[in-house]
């Protein structure tokens, strides 16, 4: 595998390139955002993910973000933040990160989200567009008012599909949808979502449902104190 790993602290990129050498993968760093934009324009298919932290000189992390989606839609991207702030989270998911990790962090941590985003990547197929009114039985899951192609990874509103979703977002409700009006912790959510055990990093799901809840309709229920679950029997269409 190989890395870009975009940070200005040259201690943490040089730390996270002995553990990263110990997998097997090859990293290239960059040090601020201007430098982590040209190699990336340079060579946008020789990384196989993209670490980036989001407090850097020239250009920070969501400009950076941001261009290199307009390069690449599908290159995987962790945002790394020394900011604990749900706000800054959602806006990293919001401009194409598909994950995020706080500061300081284990590096073992980070490598374990490398490591399920990547296999997720692998195992993933390009969604088709298809029309609407499509047999139920093309369906792997249906609820009250949601249809779910988990090999399409399409998600139907009624009649309506459900766009612009993220795999994180996808995994998410799909998982819950199987059993709903079951509550779910964090901990449970991050277990079967992102594929790693818990290292203390919940609120990364409080930010996937907060985007969720964005992208479509009010399916996802908060249950204080314990988790979120999925009940669409009260939606209205």
């Amino acid at each position: 595998m190989k890395i870009l790993m975009v940070e200005d602290d040259k201690s943490v990129s040089q730390m996270m390139e002995l553990f990263f050498k110990k997998e097997g993968w090859e990293q290239v760093s960059a040090y601020d955002g201007e430098e982590a934009v040209e190699i990336f324009q340079t060579h946008p298919r020789d990384f196989d993910i993209i670490t980036l932290d989001l407090n850097l000189p020239k250009k920070d992390g969501i400009q950076v973000a941001k261009e290199i989606r307009r390069i690449s839609e599908t290159v995987p991207i962790i945002m790394v933040t020394a900011r604990d702030s749900e706000s800054d989270q959602v806006l990293g998911l919001g401009v194409g990160a598909d994950d995020y990790v706080t500061k300081p962090f284990s590096p073992m941590a980070l490598i374990a989200r490398i490591k399920a985003l990547h296999r997720r990547v692998m195992l993933e197929g390009q969604p088709r567009n298809l029309p609407k009114n499509i047999p139920s039985n093309d369906f792997d899951l249906e609820t009250n008012h949601i249809r779910i192609s988990k090999s399409r990874r399409e998600v139907y509103f009624d009649e309506n599909r459900v766009e612009g979703l993220t795999p994180k977002e996808f995994d998410l409700l799909y998982t819950m949808a199987q059993k709903p009006k079951q509550v779910f912790s964090r901990e449970q959510l991050l277990e079967l979502v992102w594929g790693y055990e818990y290292f203390g990093e919940e609120r990364t799901v409080d930010a996937h449902i907060k985007k969720l809840e964005k992208s479509g309709p009010q399916t996802i229920q908060t249950v204080w104190g314990v988790g979120y679950k999925f009940d669409d029997s009260q939606v209205n269409a």
